[in-house]
């Protein structure tokens, strides 16, 4: 409407010569763009009636041709818009059913799990993305909250797919299975079946990290089963540490290629305590000299700043060190323990058989 009105004044106000009047079919052209068909239309008839109007004040500005031109653009015009609108339909139920199958697959996780808060972060690469590879999930089992978070190797269906097949298993097996061991043997055995139901041409070297986690009743300490996944990231009594594994156990699906047992690390977890656990898109985010995001020491600077704000303040400083564009999904959990110190349990404690102490 803007333009329509400047190009008109400035149509009347200006010498025939210049002949500003032949933008006039620039104006429904632009609507199409963000109207719908039938203001489309009627800003495209505005445009005509300006340019007979012309032709009372100006006798020869070849009204005839402009005004053909005025209607062929906005007769096209209200086309394009029609055809944006069936599109953007079409996105829309689109998006309803990957909002769908994200709410399945990377259901919202409560805030609290007995004495443990927990929240959740996930960021999508691609604009318009919902899901992904990247997934999580936390259960309150008989054996305490337990907690997993992966990643699945590629992008698209596929990865999805295989996203919801952990996450399937790993819903049933925390509650049946008491090691931690068995729990990773199941999550092993659903990514194979996922593999050789959906077989493809880069099946060999389709697998998935993974990092399970178990917080028992009453706190004290967490237990880790890192399958080749980031380490996560703990504040202890306000220390940060990188808790690597003592034995690396391998990824998803590759224990029969690379062989090695999968081994539990236990470490201290008390009341006050935070832990950042995360998917590889976040250690991988590069600024614009391809510098890695540093997470330990961004870690040891937030203080004691409660999950949701620490995952808030996460997804800003990645943004930013990023420069807004994130070439990888990333999925985070931020576990802070809140139960009585009259529980705690020493700094190194003992796991179930085959546990190791760090």
């Amino acid at each position: 409407m803007v333009l329509t009105v400047v190009i008109a004044a400035l149509a009347f106000a200006t010498p025939r010569e210049i002949a500003i009047s032949r933008l006039l079919p620039a104006a429904p052209a632009l609507a199409a763009a963000m109207w719908s068909v039938l203001p489309t239309i009627l800003l495209g008839a505005f445009c005509l009636l300006v340019m007979i109007g012309l032709s009372f004040v100006y006798t020869d500005l070849g009204t005839p041709y402009t005004a053909a031109a005025i209607v062929a653009v906005t007769l096209a015009a209200a086309y394009a818009s029609h055809v944006r609108l069936q599109r953007e339909e079409t996105l829309f139920h689109v998006r309803l059913v990957a909002d769908a199958a994200q709410a399945v697959l990377l259901r919202p996780l409560p805030p609290r799990i007995a004495d443990v808060e927990i929240e959740s972060l996930y960021l999508a690469a691609q604009e318009q993305a919902r899901i992904g590879g990247d997934f999580y999930e936390a259960a309150d089992t008989p054996y305490g909250v337990r907690l997993l978070i992966g990643d699945v190797r590629g992008k698209g269906l596929p990865a999805v797919g295989a996203a919801a097949a952990v996450i399937s298993s790993f819903r049933e097996a925390a509650f049946d299975e008491p090691d931690l061991r068995v729990v990773a043997r199941r999550l092993e055995t659903s990514m194979t079946r996922h593999s050789t139901a959906y077989a493809a041409q880069d099946r060999p070297e389709h697998f998935a990290t993974a990092l399970v986690a178990e917080i028992p009743h009453g706190g004290g300490h967490v237990r880790l089963l890192n399958c080749g996944h980031p380490p996560p990231v703990l504040v202890h009594e306000g220390r940060t540490r990188v808790l690597e594994p003592s034995t690396p156990s391998p990824p998803l699906e590759l224990a029969p290629l690379i062989g090695g047992d999968y081994c539990v690390d236990t470490v201290a977890f008390v009341p006050g305590d935070q832990l950042l656990l995360y998917t590889d898109g976040v250690t991988e985010t590069r600024d614009r000299a391809g510098e890695f995001f540093p997470l330990a020491d961004w870690a040891g600077r937030q203080g004691q700043a409660p999950p949701r704000e620490l995952l808030d303040r996460l997804h800003r400083d990645l943004v930013r060190y990023s420069g807004g564009t994130l070439e990888d999904d990333i999925a985070a959990l931020a576990v802070r323990s809140t139960g009585s110190r009259a529980r705690e349990h020493p700094a190194r404690v003992g796991g179930p058989p085959g546990a190791s102490g760090v």
